[in-house]
């Protein structure tokens, strides 16, 4: 019954049209990465003026449809012109002589979906499956103006991405608590579904929590934050990044994906909630990935099998069953047994809220971790680890881009997110390609990646820069392209 409801929930139909596919926060006014603008960040803003009182759906209507953006985007889809006698030798890989290069050419595609701003300067947040193919992107304000938008970093763990339009003194959304929301309260759904612009439906909280709602069978998304607001407000394609705000007008979470049978809204919809909202786009911004904590543990969610199985003393909480190396709970003094009834005062009865809460903080920081011990509670302070072990923050891939007048392509480095979805370690990607050149003529679109060059791996821009200049003769390239299919080429 689990798989087949995980069978019905759309996520990437929430955007129309043809689409593929710490609550610690620091202060963001002192980060170089923002200016002194307004944001959602900053504490006591009030930006956009509004009828009515808090509590009324009429204030809460045009204090956040100001600041919800209709996002339009242009994607490069490859159609096969024809055959080339070495499709079945090559595996789909390309003639060595370079005539499969010319086997598709790119043809546009469109979708479109919804963002929030959350600043005054024109950060946006939205779904990364909304933009996560784009080759441009546009975002049109609820007062008609139109600006290109580039994107700052994605996260396809949240399926959330933050992208920027060059404005000023834009309105914005400021950000709720998503942990005092209560089941039964009044929310609205704030987007532009089928195209419709400036749309809000009311429904109410429905649960909180939910988890294993989305089939992610491409596995591009490592450590999947699952910890959906379920709400019955009508949200359809096209609501993609849209907000959900309480009746104060705030931002309590990201409208990303509804439980249908035929992609269209059938009862219930799920939202990213603001608490990890607020990390993610945080990190993005001023790291360009997501610095994750980790404790270090195997979990179950405690029920009453394994309350008989283990002979525990209390019947809720979340079971630890072991460590990975270099774990930080156990090097705290956590042991397998305990169960974890409370992380920060905050209780934990499902391994989906442990994980969100987890999920708030980056490698360093601590938390206090409750667990019931053979039927006595003990507090301990654990320090986080990343992924690898330690505390260190890791910044995303940064750098300048090179232009190959022999490809006619720029190149940009990777970024983390760009290494996790197409599983490299090491390349360049193309960030533009110009026209009338021979990565157009071969078929390769914006966003491929070039990972080898003459068989040598390359690792920045620069460097792919320089190999290409001194080559001699044919030149061998080795890479993936945007749909995640491996080609070589050889020019």
């Amino acid at each position: 019954m689990k798989n087949q409801l995980k069978s019905y929930v759309v996520i990437a139909l929430l955007s129309s049209g043809v689409t593929l596919g710490a609550y610690q926060l620091l202060n963001l006014g002192n980060q170089s990465n923002f200016s002194d603008s307004p944001s959602a960040f900053s504490s006591n803003v009030s930006n956009i003026s509004a009828a009515g009182s808090p509590g009324e759906f009429t204030y809460a209507a045009e204090k956040s449809t100001p600041a919800v953006v209709h996002i339009k985007t242009k994607m490069e889809q490859r159609q096969r012109q024809y055959s080339s006698p070495f499709d079945d030798l090559f595996g789909g890989f390309g003639d060595p002589f370079g005539g499969g290069g010319r086997r598709q050419a790119p043809q546009q595609a469109e979708a479109s979906g919804s963002g929030v701003i959350i600043s005054a300067d024109g950060y946006i947040v939205t779904n990364n499956h909304v933009v996560a193919e784009a080759s441009e992107i546009s975002v049109m304000l609820n007062d008609k103006r139109e600006f290109k938008a580039k994107v700052i970093s994605t996260d396809p763990a949240s399926d959330l991405a933050v992208i920027q339009i060059k404005a000023t003194d834009l309105p914005f959304l400021t950000f709720g608590d998503s942990d005092a929301l209560k089941v039964g309260e009044w929310v609205l759904a704030v987007g532009n579904p089928f195209n419709l612009e400036s749309t809000v439906t009311a429904g109410i909280v429905s649960a909180k929590g939910r988890q294993n709602i989305i089939d992610r069978d491409d596995d591009r998304a490592a450590n999947p934050l699952e910890s959906f607001i379920q709400t019955d407000a009508a949200v359809n394609p096209g609501n993609s990044g849209g907000a959900l705000v309480n009746l104060k007008g705030e931002l309590i979470g990201i409208n990303t994906a509804i439980y249908s049978r035929t992609g269209q809204f059938a009862g219930y919809s799920f939202a990213v909630p603001v608490s990890i909202v607020k990390k993610v786009s945080t990190d993005l911004i001023k790291y360009g990935n997501v610095q994750r904590g980790f404790l270090g543990v195997s979990i179950l969610e405690v029920n009453a099998k394994l309350v008989e199985e283990k002979d525990l003393k209390v019947s809720t909480g979340v079971y630890v069953g072991g460590f990975s190396e270099n774990s930080a709970a156990k090097t705290a003094g956590i042991k397998i047994n305990d169960v974890i009834t409370k992380i920060d005062g905050i209780e934990t009865k499902s391994t989906a809220k442990l994980m969100e809460i987890v999920g708030r903080k980056r490698p360093g920081e601590t938390m206090n971790v409750t667990v019931n011990r053979d039927g006595q509670s003990k507090d301990f302070t654990v320090t986080l680890k990343n992924k690898d072990g330690n505390t260190s923050i890791v910044k995303g891939e940064t750098g300048d881009s090179y232009k190959s007048e022999f490809l006619g392509a720029k190149f940009g480095a990777l970024s983390s997110s760009d290494k996790e979805k197409f599983n490299v370690s090491s390349g360049v990607k193309v960030i533009e390609v110009l026209p009338d050149g021979r990565l157009e003529m071969y078929g390769l679109s914006k966003g491929s990646i070039i990972t080898k060059i003459n068989d040598k791996a390359v690792n920045n821009p620069k460097e792919a820069a320089e190999l290409l200049e001194a080559r001699k003769g044919r030149t061998k390239l080795e890479g993936i392209d945007v749909d995640g299919s491996r080609f070589i080429y050889v020019l």
